[in-house]
Parts: structure tokens; C-alpha cells; sequence
């Protein structure tokens, strides 16, 4: 019988990106949205605590192996912000080219006024994995480090992919392929720490 992994996010391109990473695993993939879950509040001080109450809140509602990612974009110059709040500077409507406006300006303000030219950045990803029959949770983190790309370049990824070259590499997250992106971003790092206990639950 096919085990279902329901994946604790609203965002659809989180899900996409997920399911791609999944699938192959033999998981028949849904979303809290499949199972009417609700979004809890994020109130967590860490991408670690954040992850954790989201899968802890879809496990117990949806009563599924359920996981969680939280991750964000963080910019040395902005003092890693927009870090843990990465998608509220989306707003509601999760509008990301409003935060990836609110991104390039803060970063020139702190240019213009620090003459600071550093355009180091990275993204996180904090796994969370809850088997609400066990009640045993798993946690994961994965990171990649990259520059701060102005403009913004790519239509391919979502969130702030448009703005991050990994270090090595020429294009954005935004430009690559999605098996490219897949194969070294932070949420792909996590992921390979997650792949043999998920193995284990089939």
C-alpha cells in the first residue's frame, strides 16, 4: 500500500518543489490544504521550532506522516533579514516580487549608507518529519551560500530564487533547471539526510 506524506504548506511552489523531491520515494504526496489543514501561527525562534509546529500541527489534524519545511532567505548586509520572516515580507498574498523590491531596497539603503558592497547570502531549510501514530519526529537542515543578484534574473524558481547565484555557479535559482536547482540547493541537502528514513516508513 502506498504510504501518503502530506507536505504542512499552502505555498504551491514549496509543494511542487517537495513532490519532485518525494515522488521518486514511492509517496503518494498531498497537502494540507487536501486535508482542510489550516496554516498555525509561527511563533518559533528558530526555522527548526517553526518546522516542528507546523509538522506537529498537520500530523494531529490530518492524522498523516506529515512534513514540514521551513526555510528562508537570509542577506548578510540586511543582518540575515529577511531570514525567519522570509515569507511575511510577502504578505498575505504571498507576493514575492514585493518582497524581492523590499530586499534590493533595503540592501542599497545599507549600501549607500555603509558603503558596504557585501552581497553574501544563503538559504536554509529545516525539515521537520511527525508520524502522529508513533509520535517519533525527525529534523534535518540544509544550507547553501550564494551572492545577492541585482536585478533580480530567472522566471523558473519562486520566492527569492530570482535574486541567489549559489557560489560556483553563473546563474540564478531562478535561471536553472529544476532538476539542476534540485540537485544543489538547501532544500535538496535536507532532503538527502530525510531519504533513508522515509525508506524506512514504506
Amino acid at each position: 500500500m502506498t504510504k501518503v506524506l502530506v507536505i504542512a504548506s499552502h505555498n504551491q511552489g514549496k509543494i511542487r518543489e517537495i513532490h519532485d523531491l518525494c515522488a521518486p520515494m514511492g509517496y503518494h504526496i498531498a497537502s494540507a490544504a487536501d486535508y482542510h489543514v489550516k496554516e498555525p501561527i509561527e511563533d518559533g525562534t528558530t526555522f527548526m521550532e517553526n518546522a516542528l509546529i507546523k509538522a506537529r500541527h498537520c500530523a494531529q489534524y490530518s492524522q498523516q506522516l506529515s512534513l514540514s519545511d521551513d526555510s528562508g532567505f537570509c542577506v548578510a548586509a540586511l543582518n540575515n533579514d529577511p531570514g525567519l520572516y522570509s515569507a511575511r515580507w510577502a504578505g498575505k498574498n504571498k507576493n514575492f516580487d514585493m518582497a524581492i523590491d523590499m530586499v534590493i531596497e533595503k540592501w542599497q539603503y545599507t549600501h549607500q549608507i555603509n558603503n558596504d558592497n557585501n552581497r553574501d547570502c544563503h538559504f536554509i531549510c529545516a525539515l521537520a518529519l511527525v508520524d502522529p501514530v508513533t509520535q517519533q519526529e525527525y529534523v534535518f537542515e540544509g544550507r547553501v551560500d550564494g551572492q545577492l543578484t541585482m536585478p533580480k534574473r530567472g522566471d523558473k524558481g519562486f520566492g527569492y530564487d530570482a535574486l541567489f547565484t549559489p557560489n560556483g555557479y553563473t546563474q540564478t535559482f531562478a535561471e536553472m533547471e529544476p532538476n539542476d536547482k534540485h540537485a544543489i540547493s538547501h532544500r535538496a541537502k535536507a532532503f538527502d539526510q530525510l531519504k533513508s528514513f522515509l525508506q524506512s516508513f514504506i
